[in-house]
C-alpha cells in the first residue's frame, strides 16, 4: 500500500524548502562573510515568492497555487543555470557584476576603490564557494529543480479536504 501525501503537505514542504534556501543564502552572507553578486541576489527573489506562495497554499491548497510555486522554481532554475554558465565561461553577459557593463565605466576610480562609497562590487564570474565541483548557483539550480518537482507533485495531488 502506497502512502499518499496531500497537496497541503507538499506545498508546506516546498515552501519550507525555499525558506531554508533563503536562510542558507543569508547564512553564507552574514555568518560566512560571502557577499552575494547581482545574480546571486536575483536567485533569492523566486525563493521569497515561493515562501509567500507556500503560505497562501497552506491556507488555500489549490492546484493553481502549486503551479505558481512550480513556475517560480522554474524561473529560479533558469537564473541559476544562467549564473552557472557565466561562472564557467559558457557565455558572457554585459552586466556590472561581470565587469562588462557601462555601470563600471561610469564610476570614478574613488567610488570603485573607496569602501565607504558602498558595498564592493562582487563579480558574478567568480565562484565564491563550491562543494563537489558545483558552485552555490549550481546547487541552487539543483535545489530549485527538486523543489519544482515537489510543487508539481502538489499540483497533481488531491486536496486534504477531498475524499480519496
Amino acid at each position: 500500500m502506497m502512502m499518499r501525501i496531500d497537496r497541503r503537505s507538499l506545498i508546506g514542504v516546498a515552501g519550507l524548502g525555499s525558506a531554508l534556501m533563503l536562510l542558507a543564502a543569508f547564512g553564507f552572507q552574514h555568518l560566512g562573510g560571502l557577499a552575494p553578486c547581482e545574480m546571486c541576489l536575483w536567485q533569492r527573489w523566486p525563493h521569497a515568492a515561493a515562501v509567500v506562495i507556500g503560505a497562501v497554499g497552506l491556507v488555500r491548497p489549490h492546484g493553481l497555487v502549486a503551479l505558481a510555486g512550480a513556475l517560480g522554481m522554474a524561473v529560479n532554475a533558469a537564473i541559476a543555470l544562467l549564473h552557472t554558465g557565466v561562472e564557467r565561461g559558457w557565455w558572457v553577459l554585459n552586466l556590472a557584476c561581470t565587469g562588462g557593463a557601462e555601470d563600471l565605466g561610469a564610476m570614478d576610480i574613488t567610488a570603485l576603490l573607496d569602501p565607504t562609497q558602498g558595498a564592493p562590487i562582487v563579480l558574478c564570474t567568480e565562484v565564491a564557494w563550491a562543494m563537489l565541483g558545483l558552485s552555490m548557483a549550481s546547487w541552487n539550480g539543483l535545489a530549485s529543480v527538486a523543489l519544482g518537482a515537489i510543487w508539481i507533485a502538489a499540483a497533481r495531488a488531491g486536496s486534504a479536504t477531498r475524499p480519496a
